[in-house]
Protein backbone atom coordinates (compact mmCIF):
# COMPACT_ATOMS: atom_id res chain seq x y z
CA UNK A 1 0.00 0.00 0.00
CA UNK A 2 2.77 2.84 0.54
CA UNK A 3 4.18 3.03 -2.92
CA UNK A 4 0.71 2.98 -4.38
CA UNK A 5 -0.44 5.71 -0.99
CA UNK A 6 2.63 7.57 -2.22
CA UNK A 7 2.01 7.78 -6.47
CA UNK A 8 -1.61 8.54 -5.75
CA UNK A 9 -0.56 11.23 -3.14
CA UNK A 10 2.00 12.51 -5.70
CA UNK A 11 -0.39 12.88 -8.43
CA UNK A 12 -3.24 14.69 -5.98
CA UNK A 13 -0.38 16.75 -4.62
CA UNK A 14 0.55 18.12 -8.50
CA UNK A 15 -2.94 18.46 -9.49
CA UNK A 16 -3.84 20.35 -6.03
CA UNK A 17 -0.38 22.57 -6.94
CA UNK A 18 -1.38 22.84 -10.30
CA UNK A 19 -5.03 24.38 -9.71
CA UNK A 20 -3.13 26.55 -6.65
CA UNK A 21 -1.16 28.40 -9.39
CA UNK A 22 -3.89 28.52 -12.25
CA UNK A 23 -6.56 30.42 -9.61
CA UNK A 24 -3.46 32.79 -8.13
CA UNK A 25 -3.06 33.24 -12.29
CA UNK A 26 -6.68 34.11 -12.78
CA UNK A 27 -6.50 36.07 -9.63
CA UNK A 28 -4.01 37.95 -10.46
CA UNK A 29 -5.61 38.69 -14.14
CA UNK A 30 -8.81 39.49 -12.62
CA UNK A 31 -7.11 42.10 -10.25
CA UNK A 32 -5.08 43.41 -13.02
CA UNK A 33 -8.66 43.60 -15.39
CA UNK A 34 -10.84 45.37 -12.60
CA UNK A 35 -8.43 48.28 -11.77
CA UNK A 36 -9.08 49.39 -14.78
CA UNK A 37 -13.20 49.55 -14.55
CA UNK A 38 -15.00 51.24 -12.77
CA UNK A 39 -16.08 49.67 -9.27
CA UNK A 40 -19.69 49.26 -10.35
CA UNK A 41 -19.83 46.16 -12.59
CA UNK A 42 -23.19 44.24 -10.49
CA UNK A 43 -25.38 45.83 -13.44
CA UNK A 44 -22.94 44.42 -16.25
CA UNK A 45 -25.30 42.94 -18.95
CA UNK A 46 -22.29 41.13 -20.51
CA UNK A 47 -21.90 38.68 -18.12
CA UNK A 48 -20.80 37.57 -14.64
CA UNK A 49 -19.86 40.48 -11.98
CA UNK A 50 -16.23 40.61 -11.32
CA UNK A 51 -16.94 40.82 -7.64
CA UNK A 52 -18.89 37.37 -8.08
CA UNK A 53 -15.82 35.93 -10.31
CA UNK A 54 -13.67 37.30 -7.63
CA UNK A 55 -15.37 35.38 -4.81
CA UNK A 56 -15.68 32.06 -7.40
CA UNK A 57 -11.76 32.26 -7.59
CA UNK A 58 -11.21 33.17 -3.91
CA UNK A 59 -13.06 30.08 -2.93
CA UNK A 60 -11.38 27.83 -5.30
CA UNK A 61 -8.05 29.20 -4.38
CA UNK A 62 -8.35 28.07 -0.38
CA UNK A 63 -9.79 24.68 -1.55
CA UNK A 64 -6.61 23.96 -3.36
CA UNK A 65 -4.62 25.51 -1.06
CA UNK A 66 -6.57 23.08 1.35
CA UNK A 67 -6.48 20.38 -0.32
CA UNK A 68 -2.37 20.68 -0.63
CA UNK A 69 -1.67 21.06 3.02
CA UNK A 70 -4.09 17.64 3.43
CA UNK A 71 -1.80 16.06 0.86
CA UNK A 72 1.35 17.34 2.73
CA UNK A 73 0.29 16.02 5.96
CA UNK A 74 -0.43 12.74 4.40
CA UNK A 75 3.00 12.57 2.59
CA UNK A 76 4.62 13.21 6.03
CA UNK A 77 2.94 10.61 7.52
CA UNK A 78 3.66 8.13 4.94
CA UNK A 79 7.46 9.29 5.13
CA UNK A 80 6.87 8.74 9.00
CA UNK A 81 5.58 5.15 8.93
CA UNK A 82 2.31 6.43 10.16
CA UNK A 83 0.16 6.60 7.05
CA UNK A 84 -3.25 5.28 7.21
CA UNK A 85 -3.20 5.35 11.17
CA UNK A 86 -5.80 7.87 12.92
CA UNK A 87 -4.10 10.46 14.03
CA UNK A 88 -6.77 10.25 17.17
CA UNK A 89 -7.68 6.74 18.91
CA UNK A 90 -4.06 5.11 16.40
CA UNK A 91 -6.42 2.27 15.04
CA UNK A 92 -5.72 1.61 11.11
CA UNK A 93 -7.44 3.55 8.64
CA UNK A 94 -9.44 0.71 6.56
CA UNK A 95 -8.24 1.01 2.90
CA UNK A 96 -11.71 1.49 1.53
CA UNK A 97 -11.86 4.98 3.15
CA UNK A 98 -8.19 5.76 1.87
CA UNK A 99 -8.95 4.74 -1.57
CA UNK A 100 -11.79 7.36 -1.24
CA UNK A 101 -10.23 10.00 0.44
CA UNK A 102 -6.03 8.90 0.11
CA UNK A 103 -4.75 12.25 2.67
CA UNK A 104 -7.65 10.73 5.48
CA UNK A 105 -6.04 11.41 8.68
CA UNK A 106 -8.78 10.12 10.49
CA UNK A 107 -10.69 6.35 10.72
CA UNK A 108 -14.44 6.96 10.39
CA UNK A 109 -16.05 7.22 13.94
CA UNK A 110 -13.37 9.56 14.40
CA UNK A 111 -14.06 11.78 11.67
CA UNK A 112 -17.94 11.05 12.61
CA UNK A 113 -17.39 12.49 16.53
CA UNK A 114 -15.70 15.33 15.16
CA UNK A 115 -18.55 16.57 13.38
Amino acid sequence: MPQDARARLDDLRADAAARVTAVADALDALTHDRSSLNDDDEHDPEGVPLSAEWSRLQGLAEAARSELTQVDAALARLDDGTYGICTRCGQPIPAARLEVRPFAELCVPCAEKQR
